[in-house]
Order: C-alpha cells, then sequence, then structure tokens
C-alpha cells in the first residue's frame, strides 16, 4: 500500500505543471522517435531488398560497366566514368565464349522517363523503354501470359516489336483488352506489341511492370546506340557458379581486349554483393541514427536532472513536513525517482508510438506489411527507464536528505 501511495503521490506531483512535465516528456520522446523511426524504415527496407535484389535468379549473375553503388572519393567515381560502353560487338563475341559453359545469356539496356501512347490513351512519361533479346524473360525472371517472347527473328532484323510489362498493359489496355497485335507509339515510334509480361511486382518501392520491351538491336539502332550494356549470365546449376564467374571474367578481358597488365574495367555483380553492399550501409545507418538518437536521450536526461532540482527546490517546504511527521527517507527517495522515471518512460512511449508510425509509411510505400522492431522497442524502453534512474538519483537523494529543520525555516 506505501509503494502504491508513493506512485499515486509522484504521478500527482507530475500533474501540477504538466506543462512543465510535457515539455521534459517531449525531450525524451524526440530521441526515441529518432531510433524507432529509423529502425522501422530499415526493417521495411530490409524485407524489401532480398526481394528486390534477387531478381537475378539463384545461380545469374550480370557484368556491367559500373557497380550498383559507387562510394568513395571524387577521383574513384571517375575512373568508373572513364571506363568505355560494353558494346553490342563485344557482348556477342562474350556470348560465343560463353555459352558452352552457361545458359541464357541476355543483353539489357535502358532508359527512363519514356511515355507511350495507344488510341487515346496516354501514360505518365514514367514508363522504362528497355532493350533486350529473346533471353530477357528467361534471365530476369518474367513470363510471358499473353502473346510471345521476343524472338531471334525480332533482334536479328531489329524489328519494331514490343512485349510490355503488365502494368503498362493495364494502362494502355484496361478492361480486358487484348494487347496482341495492336500498335503502340514511344517517344514516335510505332511498336506493334507481341505479348505481354506477368505480373512481377515492385522492388524498393519501385514497379518492375511498367516497361516496354524491344529487340535490342532496334533500341542500339533507334533510341541510342552510345549505351553501355548490361549482360545476364546464368551457371548451368549451382555448383558450377563459381567457376561460371570466374570464366565470365576471362572472357569478358578477352572481349574487351585486355592485356595481362590491364585491369578489370568491368564489374560482376551478383545478389551476394548487393545484399552486403546493402548490409554495410544499413548498419552504417543504424550506428549513425542510435549514436545521435542516444545523445538526444542523454540530452533529454539533463533536463529530466534540471527539472527534478526544480522540483526539489520549489518543494523544499512539503518534503520538510512530510519528514517532520515521519517520512522516511526511502519513501521521499522513491517518490523523486519514479517522478523521475515517469518522465522517461511516458516520453519513451510517446516516441516508440509516433517512430513506429512513421517508420510504417516506409513500409507501406514498399507494400509491407505493418512491421514492429520489439528488439528496439525493447533496447528504447530500457535506456529510457536507465536515464530515467539515473538522472533522477541525483536530485531524489538531494530531497531525502534534505534537514526537515532547515526545510521549515521561513525564507
Amino acid at each position: 500500500m506505501l509503494l502504491r501511495e508513493t506512485i499515486t503521490q509522484a504521478i500527482y506531483s507530475l500533474t501540477i505543471n504538466k506543462l512543465r512535465s510535457w515539455l521534459t516528456i517531449m525531450g525524451v520522446a524526440v530521441g526515441v522517435f529518432s531510433i524507432i523511426a529509423v529502425m522501422t524504415a530499415l526493417d521495411a527496407v530490409d524485407k524489401s531488398v532480398e526481394s528486390g535484389l534477387t531478381s537475378l535468379g539463384a545461380n545469374t549473375f550480370q557484368i556491367q560497366k559500373n557497380p550498383a553503388t559507387v562510394f568513395g572519393s571524387g577521383h574513384k567515381r571517375n575512373i568508373y566514368a572513364n571506363r568505355k560502353d560494353i558494346t553490342y560487338p563485344e557482348a556477342l563475341l562474350f556470348k560465343k565464349s560463353m555459352e558452352p559453359h552457361a545458359r541464357n545469356i541476355g543483353f539489357t539496356i535502358s532508359s527512363q522517363a519514356n511515355l507511350a501512347k495507344y488510341a487515346n490513351r496516354t501514360t505518365n512519361p514514367d514508363v522504362t523503354l528497355t532493350g533486350g533479346d529473346e533471353n530477357f524473360s528467361s534471365s530476369n525472371g518474367y513470363n510471358v501470359v499473353i502473346g510471345r517472347n521476343l524472338s531471334q527473328n525480332d533482334i536479328k532484323s531489329a524489328r519494331n516489336t514490343a512485349v510490355l510489362g503488365s502494368e503498362l498493359a493495364a494502362t494502355l489496355f484496361p478492361s480486358g483488352e487484348n494487347p496482341q497485335n495492336k500498335f503502340i507509339k514511344v517517344n514516335g515510334e510505332i511498336y506493334t506489341v507481341t505479348g505481354v509480361f506477368d505480373k512481377k511486382g515492385a522492388a524498393f518501392g519501385q514497379s518492375q511492370d511498367n516497361f516496354i520491351l524491344i529487340p535490342i538491336t532496334r533500341y542500339l539502332d533507334h533510341i541510342n546506340e552510345k549505351s553501355s550494356l548490361s549482360i545476364t549470365v546464368e551457371a548451368l546449376s549451382r555448383k558450377d557458379y563459381p567457376l561460371a564467374i570466374d570464366r565470365a571474367i576471362g572472357s569478358m578481358r578477352l572481349a574487351r581486349g585486355l592485356t595481362v597488365k590491364d585491369i578489370n574495367d568491368f564489374e560482376i555483380r551478383t545478389n551476394e554483393s548487393l545484399i552486403d553492399s546493402f548490409r554495410d550501409i544499413q548498419r552504417a545507418i543504424s550506428t549513425g541514427a542510435f549514436i545521435i538518437s542516444f545523445m538526444a536521450l542523454l540530452t533529454a536526461g539533463v533536463g529530466i536532472m534540471n527539472i527534478m532540482l526544480v522540483s526539489v527546490t520549489e518543494r523544499t517546504r512539503e518534503i520538510g513536513i512530510r519528514k517532520s511527521i515521519g517520512a522516511p527517507k526511502s519513501s521521499i527517495l522513491r517518490q523523486f525517482l519514479f517522478e523521475s522515471l515517469f518522465l522517461s518512460i511516458a516520453g519513451g512511449l510517446i516516441g516508440i508510438m509516433v517512430g513506429i508510425i512513421a517508420g510504417n509509411i516506409v513500409a507501406l510505400k514498399f507494400n509491407l506489411p505493418p512491421i514492429f522492431p520489439w528488439i528496439w522497442i525493447a533496447v528504447s524502453m530500457i535506456v529510457c527507464s536507465t536515464i530515467g534512474m539515473t538522472f533522477g538519483l541525483f536530485p531524489a537523494w538531494k530531497a531525502a536528505n534534505l534537514d526537515p529543520v532547515e526545510a521549515l525555516r521561513p525564507k
């Protein structure tokens, strides 16, 4: 009963100065919010990243001019920028060399922000125009559900044929209209639709179905002949995967005309390498967010100590009266510790709730179910409780050790 009365008294004391209590609580809430919001958002990205980065397939890798992510000095960036493009003849030479040791060797090249039209229907200017070959669907995990894929004859003759992503097809041909053999216009070029890919969904919040695939030869002839190709290679089996990568490096060096002294002027992109790169970024962001949030919580802790010291000074007479009628030091110590703890925990709970909401806005963008970072919620509450107890201990000790005679002396 004594503990219950102490808690009740602590809560009552906090409600007397509502504004001061709320300002102190908000200081703690900001620090906790930054932790929970960032960690919830990172969890959302983490759940999306594997599906996005593993779109190549289990035994598939890509060869590109530049790495997917570039970190470092401007000099390092200039090295990548000065690399020559991977050309179509080089890709064909590479494919000829690799065909006995791999399968589904495909070439792709893309440009963003294109606009597609059919009859009186027009898309937003956000359509991806992709040049590819007959292996595009198998090497990138797409299935044709209407019509047919690009054929070798389409590639050889640079025909104006096209296969549509499901989102683009739904935009231009609503209400179940069959797009096959229809004519669409993209950037002033007319294409005959031969098929539609099955829906693949979003990766990193971006649609993978809002695109049009045309023969890579036509892309190079009519869209942009001075662009670097991306080559996708599928190993014969998981066992052959490391060997296929080694052979691909050798074949690409040969296709690029590199000598023994030359370093590779291309990059091998694997699912594992991209996931590892993301994990490094994630760890750096998590560490930075935690350090910044912890500093904010320490600042809030100092604020709690300051407010509690002011409270002790203002309530000196109250403390003197309680001690003069027999209140033990432990009771006064517990009350002020509870007040400090309640301020800290209340701020933590508010920060957690708002942080989860903010973080799940990111999850919603990635089409993921609600995410609750239970580990970080527990860590935040432990940190808040520790800060409340630590920074409230000195004011509580000071209050408990007041001399009742001095406390009741008229000022």
